[in-house]
């Protein structure tokens, strides 16, 4: 007597996605470093020139001291893009469970601009990861629950090197998807980000 084999096949939807080796991704890496220093470059311009003519107008302040206040703001902003792309190259892809999800009510106080100022109160969503190696990461959004409905506790889920987003393992329940390159929210039947066109990892 023959016995039958039923060979049973995952979905589609469970498994970390090979379309993360696209091509696209490593662009939307490179070209996120390009504008980063294009960004603070501009923006380091403006504070030089702005606060140059600030001192040649104002009473309060004069050159050269608010040239170099100027010339100090915007070397700040050249040091923050370059850590943003230190960041980047440093990144690692690791793997994590979420571990617990909170939802905490907040206030903070709102300046008016007119010497005062009222109590603004807001919900703070937060999703925990844990990854394999101990460390815990926090994604957290102000009252929007998107991200804290998307994950459910227990997980499993990977963070892509020189990404912004998660992938989880199990997506085979789910409607929609998060871009892992600019966590851009996308239909889960869809195949590319309609923002920044990178394949969508399922």
């Amino acid at each position: 007597m023959k016995q039958s084999i039923h060979v049973v096949q995952s979905s589609p939807l469970i498994g970390f996605s090979r379309r993360i080796q696209d091509p696209a991704f490593a662009r939307y890496i490179s070209n996120s470093n390009r504008w980063s220093v294009i960004f603070s470059l501009i923006l380091a311009f403006a504070a030089v020139v702005g606060f140059y003519v600030y001192g040649e107008v104002s009473r309060e302040m004069n050159n050269p001291e608010a040239l170099f206040i100027g010339l100090g703001i915007g070397a700040m902003f050249i040091v923050i893009a370059i850590f943003q792309i230190i960041g980047r190259k440093r990144s690692k892809t690791w793997d994590g469970y979420v571990v617990d999800k909170k939802c905490d009510k907040k206030s903070r106080r709102v300046n008016t601009g007119q010497n005062d100022y009222y109590w603004q109160d807001y919900l703070l969503f937060s999703v925990l990861i844990k990854s394999d190696n101990g460390k815990v990461h926090t994604i957290s959004a102000e009252d929007d629950d998107t991200v804290y409905n998307y994950y459910q506790i227990g997980d499993r889920v990977r963070h892509h090197a020189g990404l912004n987003s998660f992938e989880k393992f199990d997506k085979s329940k789910d409607t929609i998807i998060f871009c892992s390159a600019c966590a851009t929210l996308n239909n889960i039947n869809d195949d590319y980000c309609y923002r920044c066109k990178c394949p969508l990892l399922k």
